[in-house]
Formats: structure tokens, sequence, C-alpha cells
């Protein structure tokens, strides 16, 4: 048996009164979607227990099955992994991101999706200007970039971006949770105000205002972390893996979790990546390894923007172009594939952040008797047969592990 796992970043929402009252999922035209949801047995998933942040980063982590209370070391560091940069003892690594700031609010997370040639501009300036020998910018995609401070402290407050897009942002910079990591909090707030004293006039960003576009003003740090300790996916549950995504984020996770790399050329992680390229991607990797992760951002962006139609088009492109291909291919398999859908969280449109909600989530096994559930949403699969999981349940469940 292989098994995929397409995982549809922030699809789950709320109802919304735009679209009539229906979630997104609810809302869309995904008939492939719902016709594999026919074909599967349905329940909720538990990713993110309720005293931890419900980031992508504990959420992915969760449904792959790692213990994310023993495991999770922030953001930064598996990032790190992914763009090769080896985080030593003493180090803490912190996700960085290039934010738009206007008017002293926080306007966006993303510096208006700010594109990786001119956000790496930004991140060597930055490096240029502000390096020192106790701290590193590195560049990643997008507005996602990485700073590793050396002898850091990381009980730090630090305040995701995306969680609080117009609110003044000296309201929600970095305070110290104890007296001995006061000396790292102070240190990274004064490189956010510097970094807006270099940024406002750079040439990347007179450029992008000309355009009309949102200005990459600011940086922001949030998740501290040291190395993590984990067991790689094969020594947990005996299977080889490979990860496909947009994002740094998810690569991380692979790295420590074992799995291979597959980048496709056009990814992008929003409603306009390539989708035909990675479900292709991903059915090709079934060669090689037993478990894919297909990683697709765009719906959990458009939750973040609060645009419910664009979320409802994501969804639509999701079915149309990854998950329609996926279904089609696998069953020409000679070897049975096992496929799971689901979010890693909500992100609601109307709050425009993650919350910690159980997601739906659906298992199709060739061969097994589904549930009967004919619709994939948020409500419908409240009826599936798997109830409601948490912990390592539900990979437990997709690879038939008792």
């Amino acid at each position: 048996m292989k098994y995929i796992i397409i995982l549809a970043d922030g699809c789950a929402d709320e109802p919304i009164a735009q679209l009539g009252n229906k979630t997104p999922l609810m809302a869309a035209h995904i008939p492939h979607i719902d016709a594999l949801c026919a074909k599967s047995r349905c329940g909720k998933l538990i990713t993110v227990p309720s005293d931890m942040p419900p980031g992508s980063e504990i959420a992915n982590l969760a449904v792959l099955g790692y213990d994310v209370k023993q495991v999770f070391e922030g953001r930064g560091v598996l990032e790190a992994a992914s763009i090769g940069v080896d985080i030593k003892e003493g180090e803490m690594a912190m996700r960085c991101n290039i934010i738009c700031v206007e008017n002293g609010l926080i306007k966006n997370h993303s510096a208006g999706h700010i594109t990786t040639e001119e956000s790496r501009q930004l991140i060597k300036t930055l490096q240029d200007e502000l390096n020192t020998d106790v701290l590193n910018f590195y560049p990643g995609v997008s507005y996602r970039h990485l700073l590793v401070l050396n002898g850091g402290n990381k009980h730090i407050l630090c305040t995701p971006p995306h969680d609080v897009p117009g609110t003044p942002f000296r309201q929600v910079m970095i305070k110290a949770a104890t007296k001995e990591a006061e000396t790292t909090a102070a240190m990274l707030n004064e490189l956010i105000l510097k970094s807006q004293d270099i940024l406002e006039n750079h040439p990347v960003n007179l450029k992008r205002k000309q355009n009309g576009k949102d200005p990459g003003n600011s940086i922001w740090m949030w998740s501290p972390g040291y190395k993590p300790k984990m067991k790689t996916f094969m020594e947990l549950y005996g299977k080889t893996g490979a990860v496909i995504s947009a994002v740094d984020l998810l690569y991380g996770i692979g790295a420590y979790a074992g799995f291979k790399a597959i980048h496709v050329e056009g990814s992008t992680g929003l409603y306009n990546t390539n989708y035909e390229g990675k479900a292709k991607a991903a059915v090709n990797a079934l060669k090689e390894v037993d478990v894919v992760y297909l990683h697709i951002e765009a719906s959990d962006e458009a939750g973040h923007e609060g645009n419910a139609e664009l979320k409802v088009k994501t969804l639509e492109y999701l079915d149309q172009r990854v998950v329609k291909y996926i279904v089609e291919e696998t069953a020409k398999m000679n070897e049975d594939v096992a496929i799971a859908l689901l979010p890693d969280h909500p992100t609601p449109c109307a709050i425009r952040t993650h919350t910690h909600d159980a997601v739906p989530f659906m298992i199709y096994h060739p061969g097994c008797k589904p549930d009967g559930i004919t619709e994939y949403n948020e409500f419908s699969v409240e009826n599936g047969s798997f109830g409601t999981l948490k912990g390592d349940e539900f990979v437990k469940a997709l690879l038939k592990i008792q």
C-alpha cells in the first residue's frame, strides 16, 4: 500500500454571510473531492493542543503523528533545516517575516506577498548592515526568512504577524517571559526598529510603492527555538516519505522526518501555484517512497486575506487540478494507494488567522466500506466513523497501525 496526504492548508472555515451562511468548503463546487469523500471514512482531527499556538508548524507535525509537546522547538529551526542552515548548540533560530507597516499599524504579514527576488535583496541589505558576531539573517521564500541568534534565550513572548493585522506594531512587540530573556527581547525589538529605518526607502520598496504595492518596510521575528530532537518517520512508523510544498516550513519538517524534498517549478504558495505540477509530482513520487505529503498553501493565504471568494476559488482549483488527477492516476497503479485529505488548522476569513478547532478529514482505503458521507465539509464529517481523533491517531488510521 502507498499513501498520499493532501494537506489543504487552512481550508476549514466558519459559515460566512457573504456565502449564504456556508463555509467556503460548502460553497465551493468540488465534485471530485465529494466523490472521494463518498468512498472514504471521515472524522475530525485535533491538530493543536489547547495550550499551544495554532500554527502550521505545530499542526503539520501533529498530522504526521509527532508528539508536538516533545518535539516542537519553534518554526525557525524547522525552516532552517529546509534551507540548509545547521543550528548549532547555543544558537536560537526564529522566523523572520518581511511585513508591511503603515501609519504605525501592521498592514499585513507578507508585505503584499512580496516576491522572493525582492525580499532577498532586502534581507541582503539587512545582513550587510545589521549582522554581528552573534546574529545572522538568512533568505528564504517570499516574505518568509530566518534569523539565527547565538546565545539567544527562547523564553520570549512573540506575536505572529498574521494574527494581528491592523494592530499598532508597538503593542505587540517582543516581551521577555523570564528575567534572563530580557536582553534577547530588547535586542530583537531594536532590530525591528532599525530595520524600519533601513528598509523604508530601499530601492525595492520605492519601486513597489511606485507600482501601488505594499512595501516590505519592517522585519518581524517570532517562533523562537533550539534544534529539536526528532525521530524520522521511518523510525516511528516504518515508512519512507517525500514532501511537496511551496514553503520552507514544510521542507524543514520533512528534513527532520527524513522525507525527500521535491520542489516543483511554479509553486508559489498562493492561488496561482502550479497545481498540476504538484499533483503530477505527487503521483510520480509514489514510485520511490511509501508516503507523499502534498502541501498546498493557497486556501490559508486566502483566509489570512479575509477573502472568502478567493478561498472558494482555491478549493475549486484543488478539486479540479489536484484531486481529480491524483484519484484518476492512482487508480491506474499496480499497487493500491490510500488517499487522505485534510487541512492542518482552520483559517477563518472572518478573523484572518488560525484557530484551535478540530479539522475535517477523510481517508480513502481501496476496498474499505465508506461512511456514506457524500459531501466533504466541516459539518458533514461529524457523522463519520472515525469520530474525533487526536495525537498520532490520524496517521495510525491512515497507515492502519493498531
